[in-house]
């Protein structure tokens, strides 16, 4: 009995250290994200519309290996192992005010309305189905977990629809809406972190989630719900 609470005692101490560390790297990781933006936003870096393909694509693309390599390490594991899936699947939420902020600057006539919620971007619906994907697959659990891996690959889908929409409308060569104003906007400070932060966030999200899927998936024991995963370490 000692002996176990002991052990216990030990895992517990062990995944507090673990979250801690994890948390550390990812806020400096983030920092140094964030004044690196923000000097080459301020210097006109992703302002150049003649250079191919999009520098934007830069601010968007850069973080995903971090993502993926994360995913795959152990601390990367460890973690989903404790996170409630919910809250991988409550975190879109953040998403509807992004849209709102986005309808917002549209009407301000700082932003094409192909961008908004009014013309052809629908990722609001990520944000506005969050709780409910997240309560009734993962706590009321009246709905199939394949429903939240259904959501995730919908908003994955619904921000590469908003990226390339967000792309064609800029002034390169590629442009495709030549309504006014284009989106230019994005490549400045402080918007550049819309697609350089919140853009990330969001697929990162996802990607984890579905990550915890397929660890739960493989899982032995299949009658274990995912964040008792870390109960077979």
């Amino acid at each position: 009995m000692a002996r176990n609470a002991g052990d216990q005692n030990f895992v517990s101490l062990y995944h507090t250290t673990m979250f801690k560390s994890t948390f550390r790297t990812a806020t400096v990781l983030l920092i140094i994200w964030l004044i690196l933006l923000g000097i080459l936003s301020t210097r006109g870096f992703f302002s150049n519309f003649s250079a191919l393909p999009p520098r934007l694509s830069f601010a968007l693309l850069v973080p995903l290996p971090v993502v993926l390599f994360f995913m795959r390490s152990g601390a990367g594991k460890r973690l989903l192992q404790q996170i409630q899936p919910q809250w991988l699947i409550y975190l879109q939420s953040f998403r509807i005010l992004v849209e709102v902020a986005i309808w917002l600057l549209v009407q301000n006539k700082l932003l094409p309305v192909q961008l908004s919620f009014e013309g052809r971007n629908f990722d609001i619906l990520t944000g506005l189905f969050a709780f409910p994907v997240g309560y009734y697959c993962f706590v009321k659990k009246s709905w199939p977990p394949v429903i939240a891996v259904l959501y995730n690959i919908a908003g994955l889908l619904l921000l590469v629809n908003v990226v390339t929409i967000s792309t064609l409308s800029m002034p390169t060569p590629l442009r495709v809406f030549h309504n006014q104003p284009d989106s230019s906007l994005l490549t400045t400070f402080p918007f550049i972190y819309l697609p350089g932060v919140l853009v990330p966030f969001a697929y990162t999200v996802h990607i984890l989630s579905l990550r915890q899927w397929g660890m739960y998936r493989r899982s032995a024991n299949h009658k274990t719900t995912m964040p008792q995963l870390a109960k077979n370490l």
